[in-house]
């Protein structure tokens, strides 16, 4: 595919994470040769400008997937578990955004800025990380260059667009519901998320963590390469509605200098430091909503642990941890020899 315009479908493109896709095929000049929408049969039929011109929306079929040659999956779980293997044996190649098959040996996991050089080894279907796992590793990817890195501790505080627009509209209703003093009204979440944290992202397994805290742990080593780094997660939805904020406690085989780490994490690809507490500078999910970078701050020595360091990080959950590295994928794939 090197230097061609590929036939592309994105699957899921009414959905949160298809619209910043759709967003970005125009803010990037992706370029493509000819474009399809699908969605399901609620949206079947429904138009979609880009690039000025309106496209429209279509359900996804064998006839379809065979008029393509990339194919940009961001849907349900089971959509991917039916529509990923047949469009890589259509000859598609498939940049999916599930967890379905992230762990899966033949299939790569990537991050352009960490493992591009893992998509030589796609055989049809390539993964997108978890979108709270691509700010962690980009991270770790450039600290690990000072020195070996032995354990991580990261609590994760998640939009609730990382759920979905169901969840979003949720937080809004709740929100309003709330300060007019009405009961809000509970659906996709087990409890009340406006104004509450809930420490509970999918479902607990019997280890005590949840399956996004060992997502985050699992994906971390594949992407890394590195099966040796103990990482211990945990997850909380919080009533935010774009942006994902970590809190990083991060232990090294030996000592890091601060200042050093500081410097290469600001000239590290996709990453801003932004760290000047004096001045009330620090990441916010304020500041990344609608930014393609991992923000990065509060770097400091962890005082209660020899060759540690803290640091807080916060991204785009839609653009970086999702549409943003899957174009990117694409892009790659495109300017491969």
């Amino acid at each position: 595919m090197a230097n061609q315009k590929p036939n592309i479908a994105v699957i899921g493109a009414t959905g949160a994470v298809g619209k910043v896709f759709l967003n970005l095929v125009e803010e990037r000049n992706f370029p493509y040769n000819s474009i399809r929408l699908c969605a399901s049969e609620r949206s079947e039929g429904k138009q979609i400008t880009l690039k000025g011109k309106p496209i429209t929306v279509e359900l996804v079929t064998e006839k379809l997937l065979n008029e393509v040659d990339m194919v940009f999956v961001s849907a349900s779980t089971q959509v991917s578990r039916d529509i990923c293997p047949l469009a890589a044996d259509l000859g598609c190649i498939v940049i999916d955004d599930s967890s379905v098959f992230r762990l899966e040996p033949e299939v790569p996991l990537v991050v352009p800025e960490v493992n591009k050089a893992d998509l030589k080894n796609h055989q049809g279907i390539i993964a997108i990380p978890n979108c709270s796992t691509t700010p962690l590793v980009m991270v770790l990817n450039v600290l690990r260059k000072i020195a070996p890195i032995s354990r991580v501790t990261v609590d994760t505080y998640q939009s609730v667009s990382g759920t979905g627009t169901a969840a979003v509209t949720e937080l809004k209703n709740q929100t309003g519901n709330i300060v007019n003093d009405k009961t809000p009204e509970v659906s996709v979440y087990p409890h009340q998320i406006g104004f509450n944290l809930l420490p509970h992202i999918e479902d607990f397994l019997p280890n005590g963590y949840t399956k996004e805290e060992m997502k985050m742990s699992n994906e971390t080593r594949k992407i890394l390469h590195d099966q040796d780094i103990n990482i211990s997660a945990t997850c909380v939805r919080v009533p935010v509605f774009t942006s994902h904020s970590e809190s990083a406690h991060v232990e090294f085989d030996a000592p890091i200098d601060i200042a050093a780490a500081r410097n290469m994490l600001a000239a590290a690809e996709g990453i801003k430091v932004l760290d000047e507490p004096g001045k009330n500078l620090y990441p916010m999910p304020l500041v990344s909503t609608g930014q393609d970078e991992v923000f990065v701050g509060r770097l400091r020595e962890d005082i209660s642990k020899q060759n540690s360091i803290a640091l807080w990080m916060v991204s785009d959950n839609l653009r970086k941890g999702a549409a943003l590295n899957a174009i990117q994928i694409a892009e790659e794939l495109i300017s491969m020899d």
